[in-house]
């Protein structure tokens, strides 16, 4: 299972198509098939996410267990903000907090996914 944990390119990779997907999703009519079958898709994605954020977390917490829960913590608030949106918007409820959670949610996983050992240092 060392394709789950040497690098993060299958998590990264993961999250932008489930990013993508939602986005897509979220913009679609409310009552259309292919919004239900998005739906599914980007659901799907939430577990891959999971299952390769798990392994990474798993395999390099040690060095910063803190961080990397908190990084892990932010990241389920993130799909719960995402699953929120979609199922508020299908059934006509207000989705303008949700939208404001899900984005500073999502910023401050990716700020924590960057600045950990493993991510991607953008400065060097």
């Amino acid at each position: 299972m060392d394709f789950l944990t040497d690098t993060t390119h299958l998590h990264i990779t993961t999250w932008v198509i489930a990013l993508i997907v939602f986005l897509v999703a979220a913009v679609m009519g409310r009552e259309s098939k292919g919004r239900k079958i998005l739906h599914m898709v980007v659901r799907l994605f939430y577990i891959l996410i999971i299952i390769t954020g798990l392994a990474l977390f798993i395999e390099w917490s040690s060095s910063d267990a803190m961080q990397y829960g908190l990084k892990f913590l932010f990241g389920i608030l993130t799909i719960g903000m995402m699953e929120m949106v979609l199922v508020r918007s299908k059934k006509q409820k207000p989705v303008t907090l949700f939208w404001i959670l899900f984005a500073v949610f999502f910023f401050v996983t990716l700020f924590f996914g960057f600045k950990l050992p493993i991510g991607i240092n953008f400065l060097a």
